[in-house]
This record gives structure tokens, sequence and C-alpha cells, in this order.
């Protein structure tokens, strides 16, 4: 396990990892999000992604996909270079309001997880529809196979993004911050159906959240961004006050209480609040 700290962690272990990201920078001009940051990803493992708006969380996961280039380092995926399109990584965006005249149907966009990075039109597919309602099934959401996404509550949506991200059987799952905008219920409902999948199949999880609570039964690390540093490990080791107070360069107060854990003062002192940074 590593040992959390504010710079990069070596795990010493000679196998193959499943996500493996070494000495990785990015930066805008002089502006720096994140550097030297290294960390393993093995199999089946769920890590929380945390740190206040500006702190490069989704920035990370659109370098993960191969949808953002490093400034240094690099990011290995299955033994292969991160790329666009890779089926053997599903995604679950945040959950953002759909146009409620949007006549495509919930089966149609589950299938773009499987074939929706390929030019054209999908042909259909005996195959392709039965994987379809398999993943749907997967989430409790088969009922929903043929209404339009535009009627869908939040939560609905949400179970959809899931199906969306598991129909490919996917090695890695990336919830860039799926809870936002979902009441308590709806948060918890989405957090364990990430964690079912991940349980299944064996699939890592790397789960951006602003709230590391609804999640905290689920994660095996932490990986605490801030100040364009970080700091991983389990949860009782990065949230800790002394060890955030040390990434931030500031006095930092972490409160457990009934289970809950609040980190006082974080916000406060970021100060890169550009959604576009995430």
């Amino acid at each position: 396990m590593d040992e959390p700290g504010l710079g990069p962690a070596s795990r010493g272990c000679l196998l193959v990892s499943l996500l493996s990201i070494r000495g990785a920078s990015l930066a805008f001009g002089e502006r720096i999000i994140w550097q030297n940051l290294s960390f393993e990803v093995e199999p089946g493992e769920f890590i929380a992604v945390i740190g206040a708006n500006g702190s490069g969380k989704s920035m990370l996961l659109k370098s993960i996909l191969g949808q953002q280039e490093l400034s240094a380092g690099s990011i290995t995926f299955d033994g292969s270079s991160s790329r666009r399109g890779n089926t053997k990584i599903g995604y679950v965006p945040q959950h953002r309001a759909i146009d409620a005249g949007l006549p495509l149907r919930v089966s149609d966009a589950v299938r773009f997880g499987l074939d929706g990075h390929r030019f054209g039109i999908p042909l259909p597919s005996s195959t392709a529809r039965a994987r379809v309602l398999s993943a749907l099934e997967s989430v409790d959401a088969a009922h929903l196979a043929e209404k339009p996404v535009g009627g869908l509550s939040g939560g609905e949506m949400q179970r959809v993004r899931v199906a969306q991200a598991v129909i490919s059987k996917p090695k890695l799952i990336l919830a860039d911050e799926p809870l936002s905008a979902l009441d308590l219920h709806h948060q918890q409902e989405v957090s364990q159906l990430i964690h079912e999948q991940s349980e299944k199949n064996n699939t890592a999880v790397l789960f951006v959240t602003h709230d590391v609570n609804p999640i905290i039964d689920y994660v095996d690390r932490v990986l605490y961004l801030a100040q364009g540093s970080f700091a991983i490990g389990t949860p009782d080791e990065v949230l800790r006050s002394e060890v955030l107070s040390e990434l931030y360069g500031t006095e930092i107060d972490v409160v457990r209480n009934q289970g809950r854990v609040v980190v006082l003062g974080a916000h406060d002192h970021d100060h890169h609040e550009d959604e576009q940074w995430r």
C-alpha cells in the first residue's frame, strides 16, 4: 500500500498494473494543474479522487482517456499508452439536465457505450441488443429501454449512464462526479451500482467526487489533489489534518463525526475555482 505523500509513490511491484501513471504533469502556460503525479491502479481497486474545483480531477480522467495531452510523464493502461475510443475504459459523466424533447431512446443511448466511438450509424444487431438489455438489467433499468432519455429523472439517467459505461465490460471505470445534482437517496443508489459493477467484474474505479462520504465504505484508496500536488493512500492515511495541512500549505481540519468525514478550510484556501480545470 502506498504511503501518503506529496510526491511520487512507488509500489515496488514487479507485476504490470492495470493503470500506471508516472511522473505526470499538466500545465497551461505558467499555470500548473498538477505535477510529478505517480501511482498505480490494480484490477478491482476503488479509488476516490478528491479536491476542490481547479485541482484538475476531471483533467486527470481526460488524460487517462487520451483526450488531454500531458505536459510531462506518461500514462499506461493495460500495457499500452492511453488512447481515445478504448472500450476497455467505461466513463460515467456528471449528471446534467437532458432536453425533455430529445427523442433518443434509452436502449440507443446505452449502445453508444458499445460502438459510439465508431464512425457512422450502428448496424442492427441481435447480439448488440442482447448486450444492451443485459447492461440495463445489471443496473435495474431494463424497464427503461424504450423510454426517451429526455423523460428520465436524474437518478434514472445516471443508471442509464452506468449501463452505458459497463456495456463493453471495461477493466476500468472513470466516474466524473456522477453524484452531482442528485439527492442523497440517488447518490447512494448510483454509488452502490458502480461498486457492484466493480465487485462483479473485478473492474477498477476512479471515482471523482467533492464528498467522499457517499462512497467511503467502498473506497480502497484516496487520491487527493490540491495546489498542484497530491497525496495518495487509504482514507485513514490521507484524510488527516496533518496530511492535508501539508498538502495545502496551511492549516486544514479533518473532522470525523458519526461515520462522516468533513474537511474544513480546504475550499477557502484553494484559489483555482475555474470550472474548466475541475
